[in-house]
Parts: C-alpha cells; sequence; structure tokens
C-alpha cells in the first residue's frame, strides 16, 4: 500500500491531547468553543438545509446524508449532527479524543462512527461524504493546502464543506491569544500561533486551489457586552466560517 502523505503537526496534536478530558465540561479548556457551539450550528444547519433542500422544522432533517466531522474532538458538533438524522463519521488525528467521544455518544443514545485517522488517510481508503465539517482545524495542521484537497477529495460531487478558522491581524492576536489565552485564560497558552491564522482572501485562494467552489463567508464575533456569539456578514476580523462546494 502506498504511503499516505500526512499534514498533522504532532506538536498540534500533543496540545489537545492533554485535553482531552475536558471536552464535555462546559466551564474547562474547551469553555470557547461551548460558548461558540450554537452559533457554529446555526451556521451549519442553514447550509446544509439550503444546499440539499432540507426543512430544518422535520424531524431527522438530514436523514439520507453522510457526514464527515474532521478533527471531531470529544463529539460538540458530531453529535448534534445524528441528531439531525446524518450518518456521521468523526475522526480526529489525537488518538485520547475518541474514547471521550465515545463514551459521551453512547451515554447520549447516539451511534457516530468515531475514529483515530486523518483526512489523508480517508481519502485514500476512497471515503466519500456529502458534507465535511473542518472547523477550527485548517490553523493546526502542517500543510494547509495538502489538507483542503484531501477534504476536497472527500467530497462526493455536490458536496458541501465548511471551514472556519481564525484571520490573522493584531484585532486576532489580542483577542485569540492574548485575550483567550493570558487575559481570560480560557485556553491554554500556546494553544494557538498567531503565525499560523490565515486571511479570509488566503483562505478562500487555498479552498479554489483545492479544487472547490467557495460560496460564502461569515464572521463569529463576540459581544463582550451580551456575553454571546452571533453571526456577522461583514465583521471577519477575527473568527470566521466559509461554505465551499465540489461543483457536480
Amino acid at each position: 500500500m502506498a504511503q499516505v502523505n500526512q499534514t498533522v503537526d504532532d506538536a498540534e496534536i500533543a496540545k489537545f491531547e492533554a485535553m482531552a478530558t475536558e471536552w464535555w465540561d462546559p466551564n474547562g479548556k474547551f469553555k470557547p468553543l461551548h460558548m461558540l457551539n450554537p452559533t457554529r450550528l446555526d451556521y451549519i444547519t442553514r447550509q446544509i438545509a439550503a444546499e440539499f433542500g432540507r426543512d430544518l422544522t422535520t424531524p431527522l432533517p438530514f436523514a439520507g446524508l453522510r457526514l464527515l466531522d474532521i478533527g471531531c474532538g470529544g463529539g460538540l458538533l458530531a453529535e448534534p449532527m445524528a441528531r439531525l438524522g446524518a450518518e456521521v463519521v468523526g475522526a480526529d488525528a489525537a488518538p485520547r479524543n475518541i474514547p471521550v467521544a465515545q463514551i459521551h455518544a453512547q451515554k447520549s443514545g447516539l451511534t457516530i462512527d468515531y475514529r483515530h485517522t486523518t483526512a489523508e488517510a480517508l481519502a485514500a481508503a476512497g471515503e466519500q461524504f456529502d458534507v465535511v465539517l473542518n472547523m477550527e482545524v485548517v490553523e493546526h495542521v502542517a500543510d494547509p493546502l495538502a489538507y483542503l484537497t484531501a477534504c476536497q477529495q472527500l467530497l462526493k460531487p455536490g458536496g458541501l464543506m465548511i471551514c472556519s478558522t481564525i484571520n490573522r491581524n493584531p484585532k486576532s492576536f489580542l483577542m485569540a491569544i492574548i485575550g483567550a489565552e493570558y487575559v481570560m485564560r480560557w485556553l491554554p497558552k500556546g494553544t494557538h500561533e498567531w503565525a499560523k491564522f490565515i486571511t479570509p482572501d488566503e483562505l478562500y485562494d487555498l479552498i479554489r486551489k483545492a479544487g472547490l467552489d467557495p460560496v460564502d463567508r461569515k464572521g463569529f464575533v463576540f459581544n463582550k457586552l451580551t456575553w454571546s456569539w452571533s453571526i456577522s456578514g461583514r465583521d471577519l476580523s477575527v473568527n470566521y466560517v466559509t461554505a465551499s462546494l465540489k461543483r457536480a
């Protein structure tokens, strides 16, 4: 069997390995993700429903869709996708995340196929999905273009990729690193590397080079007064999300 080139960064994986047991603690090291999750889910579900003609008010609106959550962690996105009826594969390069996710899914009465693997390995195995969720991963890989190309290969023709990351500018350094890691101490120091952050234009360019067509991008904006997140059509200055299609 030919060797599969991997884009995983061992140092980045080690950071998340160390936090694996805290995935489902809303006040632990993943507190920022728990706070952001409802806003992420709102964007993701609306994009999937629009692309595949699904009615979110019906039971199991994503039934019949095969969905991959790359960098699934403890399952914060995989579980709601399964509840909406999708056939979900959750993949993570950090092996300690998988049993945490499996145990929580079992306790929740959900069937989710969790695997310790990578996008490249799944692509080499010929796996195919209607939807690939690629949330807060691209800023942690060693080769973003190779990684996004593997994600493109994992999509069926007509498939949808949702990809979120963090912009690279002085504001993101202040908010995502100084604020989140040093002031609020939401994340361990060193969780993010500012030099690995990607601007929206850079990400669009990478997505196109990977063979996908970007069709939408929005900002995730944190309001310090209401202590809540919202979706913005204009403010992509820190956290943002994109939607891309693999043309049929």
